[in-house]
């Protein structure tokens, strides 16, 4: 992420893409994503002036923790987490090499466990899992502020 000269060292967002990719391998890989996913928006924040409310920072670290989660315990081999910012959300994308597609099983106090896209698909704008030629990648949407987070369990999916 690179300062520019626009304003006090920072650069306006508006037409241009700031992400961050990184690969993860092993169960110490989720530790370190939640902690590149909150390294990734204090950074974006203090060089773009990007606001970002705690209720984020909080949701992006847990969706980045399910993801990559889900990743290490179905898939073989590393994944790769991707964090984007656009449209005053966080896309946070996790490839892995598994073509098994997840399901979100509907709601079941009762249940014990999996129940991470669940939550997930409650606290993100949207969820969406595409195919790769190798895999699948899972994407969510998780809004920067907490205005636009307002009712996010109700929009598109």
């Amino acid at each position: 992420m690179e300062q520019g000269a626009e304003g006090e060292g920072r650069q306006s967002l508006v037409n241009r893409s700031v992400s961050l990719s990184r690969a993860f391998e092993g169960s110490e890989g989720i530790a370190a994503a939640r902690d590149l996913a909150r390294a990734f928006l204090t950074q974006v924040q203090a060089a773009h002036g990007l606001a970002v409310s705690g209720r984020a920072l909080g949701m992006v670290q847990l969706v980045v923790s399910e993801l990559v989660t889900n990743a290490r315990k179905y898939a073989p081999g590393p994944c790769l987490l991707t964090l984007e910012i656009e449209d005053g959300a966080v896309l946070v994308s996790v490839w892995d090499s598994s073509t098994t597609l997840p399901t979100v099983l509907p709601a079941d106090p009762g249940r014990i466990g999996q129940h991470g896209l669940e939550i997930v698909k409650a606290v993100c704008r949207s969820l969406v899992v595409h195919r790769a030629p190798v895999g699948k990648r899972v994407t969510a949407a998780v809004p920067l502020d907490d205005e636009t987070g307002r009712g996010a369990a109700g929009r598109g999916r």
